[in-house]
C-alpha cells in the first residue's frame, strides 16, 4: 500500500516502487523522470530525495524530522535542484554539481541531485554528465527531469533508471483541487479539464487568475486570426514569438481547442476540454470540415514537436498559421 507520508497525488506506481527502493535500501544512482510539464516530475523528485534522507526509524519520509524539514525549506545541504541557466542547462552548472558530489554527503546518508528541464541542457552539458554516470559516486543519487527522453543524448537515457509519468484523471486532478486546495466544484471541474491532467498547471492557475486570463486573450486571438490575412497572420507570429514563455503555450493551448472543434464537428460524444466556451466551438465547427479541424490540430501538434527541437518559433508559428483555415468576417 502506498504510505501516506509521500507528498504525492497520484503516480501511485512511481511511488510504490521508488518506496520500495528506499525500505531496501538500494536506490538507483540515476534516475530519469520524464513527462508534460506540469505532470509532477519536481514533487516526485523532491519526495524521493525526502524519503532518501529522512531520519525516521518508520516509514519515511516522515516530514518532521531535521532532515525533512531542511528539506522542505530548500536548505539541506546534501541536497540541490539544478536549473536551467536563462534558457539552458549550462555545462558549468554540471561542473560544479561534480565538484560538490567530490565530497561526502554532509549530514544525510545521500547527495541528492535534481536537474530541473534537463533537455534544455547543452550538448556540453550533457556529455559533463555523461562521466559522473558512467563512474558516480555510491553516495550519489542523481535525478534527471526531462519532458522526453527523446530529447537528450541516447547514452544520457541509457544510463538511468526510466520513470515515465502519465497525466493523471480528471477525476483525480478535480478532487485534489477540491480536498487540498478548497477549489470550489464548478472551478476544480473547468480547471480539472484545462489540465489535461497537469495537477500542477491546475493548481497554479487555481491561485492565478493572469493564466485563464491569458488563456482567454489567446483563443480570443485566434479567433480573430481566422478571418485575418496572410499578412496579419504574420504580424501575429511575430509579436507571439517575442515572448518565449507564451508560444508553447498558446500552441498547446490551441491544439486542445482544435480537437474540442474536431469532436464538435464529427458529432463525437467524448468531452469537450474547453467546457467555458461551447458555444464558440459549435459556431465554430459550423463553418469548418472534420478535415480542416483534424489538419489544424495536426499543425498544432507538429508545431509544438519542432519547437521541442529547437527550430526557430517565428517561422514555426507563421508555417502553423498557414496551415489553419480562413473563417467568414
Amino acid at each position: 500500500m502506498i504510505p501516506s507520508s509521500w507528498p504525492v497525488i497520484g503516480h501511485d506506481w512511481a511511488v510504490a516502487n521508488l518506496e520500495r527502493a528506499v525500505h531496501e535500501q538500494r536506490p538507483a544512482h540515476a534516475y530519469l523522470i520524464s513527462g508534460p510539464a506540469h505532470v509532477g516530475k519536481t514533487t516526485l523528485a523532491r519526495a524521493l530525495a525526502l524519503a532518501l534522507n529522512c531520519t525516521s526509524a518508520n516509514d519515511r519520509p516522515c516530514g518532521v524530522c531535521r532532515a525533512c524539514r531542511l528539506m522542505t525549506a530548500d536548505k539541506h545541504p546534501d541536497v540541490q535542484i539544478i536549473a536551467p541557466d536563462g534558457r539552458s542547462l549550462k555545462i558549468d552548472q554540471v561542473r560544479a554539481l561534480q565538484h560538490d558530489l567530490a565530497l561526502s554527503p554532509f549530514e544525510g546518508r545521500y547527495r541528492v541531485a535534481i536537474f530541473d528541464q534537463f533537455e534544455t541542457a547543452t550538448v556540453e552539458a550533457q556529455n559533463a554528465l555523461l562521466k559522473t554516470l558512467e563512474e558516480p559516486p555510491a553516495y550519489a543519487v542523481l535525478i534527471v527531469l526531462a519532458a522526453d527522453p527523446e530529447l537528450l543524448l541516447p547514452t544520457i537515457v541509457s544510463r538511468c533508471q526510466q520513470i515515465a509519468l502519465r497525466p493523471l484523471t480528471l477525476a483525480q486532478v478535480r478532487e485534489a483541487l477540491m480536498s487540498r486546495w478548497r477549489v470550489a466544484l464548478d472551478r476544480a471541474d473547468l480547471l480539472a479539464h484545462l489540465s489535461g491532467g497537469r495537477l500542477g498547471w491546475a493548481v497554479t492557475a487555481s491561485q492565478d487568475q493572469s493564466i485563464l486570463e491569458a488563456r482567454a486573450t489567446a483563443l480570443d486571438n485566434l479567433a480573430e486570426l481566422l478571418k485575418a490575412d496572410r499578412v496579419a497572420r504574420f504580424a501575429y507570429a511575430e509579436t507571439l514569438t517575442k515572448k518565449d514563455d507564451r508560444t508553447r503555450a498558446t500552441l498547446d493551448l490551441w491544439r486542445t481547442w482544435w480537437r474540442d472543434v474536431l469532436l464538435a464537428v464529427s458529432g463525437s460524444a467524448a468531452e469537450l476540454v474547453n467546457l467555458d466556451r461551447i458555444d464558440h466551438i459549435r459556431a465554430l465547427a459550423q463553418q469548418v470540415t472534420v478535415e480542416q479541424a483534424t489538419a489544424a490540430a495536426e499543425a498544432c501538434g507538429r508545431a509544438l514537436w519542432q519547437l521541442d527541437r529547437n527550430a526557430t518559433a517565428r517561422l514555426v508559428v507563421e508555417v502553423l498559421l498557414l496551415d489553419l483555415p480562413v473563417t467568414k468576417a
